[in-house]
């Protein structure tokens, strides 16, 4: 989990502990888990937009191309 052990996950536990205190660990943990489920969220939507972009342009392109052809078979 992002590189970190153990050990560190302790030390940075014990040091919430002592600057936030016992009472607000809960919010905070609370806080931080609909803080990474939002941004998960919004990183699913945004890498479904560039999908669909990206099938836009394929479709476009397909469509250029296919006009290129039938000009070229005019002529």
């Amino acid at each position: 989990m992002f590189g970190l052990g153990p050990s560190e996950l302790v030390v940075i536990l014990l040091i919430a502990l002592l600057i936030f205190g016992p009472s607000k660990l809960p919010e905070l943990g609370r806080s931080l888990g609909k803080a990474i489920r939002e941004f998960k969220k919004v990183t699913s939507e945004v890498e479904s937009e560039i999908k669909q972009g990206m099938n836009e342009i394929e479709s476009v392109t397909k469509t250029v191309n296919d006009i290129k052809n039938i000009k070229k078979t005019v002529k």
